[in-house]
């Protein structure tokens, strides 16, 4: 997945959140998902956080935190640079990939979430190394949880 770059203004919404336009279409140019998880700069410092999506298009929102560290205010123009979040779909194994197909229902919630949880799933798939055996279990066990909803593994 490419990063996009691009110049923005950055204003206050009217929920008085500090927001960046994008000027793209996430799901046009990183695939159809219901969030958009992403990492990248604006104007030179690191940034992580969702393209949210309203009646006024897309954006980013800075939080507060970042613009305590930032000097960024409303009315700067920003340099962006954004690529999506974590492991993708286009980087999973081949039977996790073809798992993830045949189960849309999982498949978007797997797209949804952050990548700590999805790194998360993909590490106890991987866990098999030793028992390969147990790697299609897993796998199988993975899409039932997301079909049903369950965002992270239970342990035990």
């Amino acid at each position: 997945m490419t990063a996009r770059r691009f110049t923005g203004t950055i204003h206050a919404d009217d929920q008085g959140r500090v927001v960046v336009p994008v000027p793209f279409d996430p799901d046009e140019a990183w695939g159809a998902k219901s969030r958009h998880h992403v990492t990248g700069t604006v104007n030179g410092a690191r940034f992580r956080g969702v393209v949210d999506t309203s009646g006024t298009g897309h954006h980013i929102v800075l939080p507060s935190a970042w613009l305590r560290d930032n000097t960024q205010t409303p009315g700067s123009v920003a340099e962006v640079c954004l690529s999506p979040e974590g492991p993708q779909r286009a980087d999973l194994a081949e039977d996790v990939a073809a798992a993830l197909d045949a189960a849309p229902q999982a498949a978007a919630l797997f797209d949804s979430l952050a990548q700590f949880y999805r790194r998360a799933y993909l590490r106890w798939v991987d866990a098999t190394v030793r028992r390969p055996e147990l790697r299609a279990a897993r796998i199988a066990e993975m899409v039932d949880l997301l079909s049903a909803g369950i965002k992270q593994r239970p342990k035990g």
